[in-house]
């Protein structure tokens, strides 16, 4: 029993800052069988985009079921296959040309979550659809503070055309609100750290937040005495719950502060755009630290729905850190040249490494009557099959999680070819507990996510 009850949405205040915490066992009484339920049955959605398609000889297990073997790329999160379901044989039909010619790096961005076929403009005339995880946002996150969060790990200043006469509306963004609002992703892991746990109106002010970490320093010296006088009133598991969430949440704000303090402005290899103070030049280190803001929104209930993209659709990155000093886009365009292949397949490699961090992140966070990943559907994937040819059938896609009992993870899964990756969107959303009559180009439900 616990003498202390905490609304859900309790909040440690200080000077220009809101630190939500995580759901303890003193916001849940033994006795209230109603809101124990509704905390555990709680749901999280989360997207992690890559850009420029996969090597798919090297994710596609060749057997279905149980006991596939786990392919080359997908090595990395081999400690967690049974937390998550591959499945092959989706289309994103609305991707392909359609008769309005080249373009498929913007297509296959614009439609991923949509499953509309973007209208073909570099103007300001752009017409796309509404994203799925937006039908969420706004169906089960608008008692909490945030809809959702678009993150990004690169710069989307780029205006005009991107793609053979697209828009870089469509190249840059996965998110969108409308047919014609594109969200776009906050590549800035320090702007995120203040967007989350900043409070009034200088929160949103650049000048007034550096003032704040120069004269204050760490979020959590500003409500430590709150966190203190919280912390004597709670039982052992919360204490202990409750140390943890504040030990990570300082280890995030840790980073950041080391990468403000040791970066000089460098100007983007790839882009030769300069990245602002508190974008970290290690890419892992951006990618992991954009991972943890999910993780921690997710932990303090801040957002139901987070959609994150490694890069840019066409990107041009180089990943020098993992011995590709070559452009992403161009090596992806190898004409069966196995070097290139190899190459392509190490970056495709590298990525899901980030995504093993971001499984061992969310399964050791207890969240209720399990972890975060337990409660969580996380969808992990590219716009494009193979890169080369720009395919846009048979799409390389990973679903994680359980969905609070809603998958049964653990297994490939094929379907017939042709099959609507929109009609995975509009399953996971009834998993959720949101269901419109159709999602883009879906035509009905999937089958076997939930059973074998």
């Amino acid at each position: 029993m616990i003498s202390k009850h905490l609304p859900r949405r309790t909040v440690l205040r200080g000077l220009g800052t809101a630190v939500a915490l995580p759901l303890l066992e003193a916001m849940v009484p033994a006795l209230s069988f109603a809101r124990r339920t509704e905390a555990s049955a709680r749901r999280r959605l989360a997207v992690f985009y890559v850009p420029n398609g996969i090597v798919m000889e090297d994710w596609t297990p060749k057997s279905e079921g149980a006991d596939y073997e786990l392919p080359a790329i997908l090595q990395p999160v081999r400690a967690y296959r049974d937390d998550f379901l591959l499945l092959s044989g989706l289309t994103q039909n609305n991707g392909r040309a359609l008769q309005d010619g080249p373009g498929d790096h913007a297509r296959a961005a614009a439609s991923y979550l949509t499953g509309v076929h973007p209208k073909k403009t570099d103007g300001a005339d752009i017409r796309n659809g509404i994203s799925f995880d937006q039908i969420a946002a706004e169906a089960v996150g608008g008692k909490m503070r945030f809809r959702s969060l678009e993150l990004g790990c690169e710069q989307t200043g780029l205006v005009g055309n991107c793609d053979s006469g697209y828009s870089c509306a469509y190249t840059n963004n996965l998110a969108w609100k409308s047919e014609t609002t594109p969200l776009p992703p906050e590549v800035n892991p320090r702007l995120v750290f203040e967007r989350l746990f900043g409070a009034g109106e200088d929160a949103a002010d650049p000048a007034s937040r550096a003032r704040r970490r120069q004269q204050d320093g760490s979020i959590l010296d500003l409500v430590q005495e709150e966190a203190r006088s919280l912390t004597g009133s709670l039982g052992p598991a919360d204490r202990r719950k409750l140390d943890e969430y504040l030990s990570a949440l300082r280890e995030i704000e840790k980073r950041l502060e080391e990468t403000e303090r040791t970066r000089e402005p460098a100007a983007d290899l790839a882009s030769g755009i300069e990245k602002p103070s508190g974008i970290p030049v290690d890419f892992q280190e951006h990618i992991r630290l954009m991972l943890d803001m999910i993780v921690i929104a997710f932990q303090a209930d801040l957002t139901p729905v987070a959609t994150l993209m490694a890069g840019r659709e066409g990107s041009k990155r180089t990943y020098r850190e993992i011995g590709v000093p070559e452009a992403h886009h161009g090596l992806t365009h190898h004409k069966g040249d196995p070097e290139k292949i190899r190459q392509v397949a190490r970056i495709n490699t590298f990525h899901v490494e980030q995504l093993a961090y971001f499984f061992g992140k969310l399964k050791s966070v207890r969240d209720g009557d399990g972890t975060l990943l337990d409660h969580s559907m996380i969808l992990y994937g590219s716009g494009l099959s193979d890169g080369d040819r720009h395919d846009h059938h048979d799409l390389p896609v990973l679903l994680a999680g359980k969905g609070g009992g809603a998958l049964h993870p653990g297994r490939h899964v094929r379907y017939p070819v042709e099959t609507p990756m929109t009609n995975l969107y509009l399953t996971v959303l009834d998993r959720m507990g949101v269901r419109p009559e159709s999602v883009g180009d879906s035509t009905g439900r999937l089958e076997h996510l939930s059973g074998i």
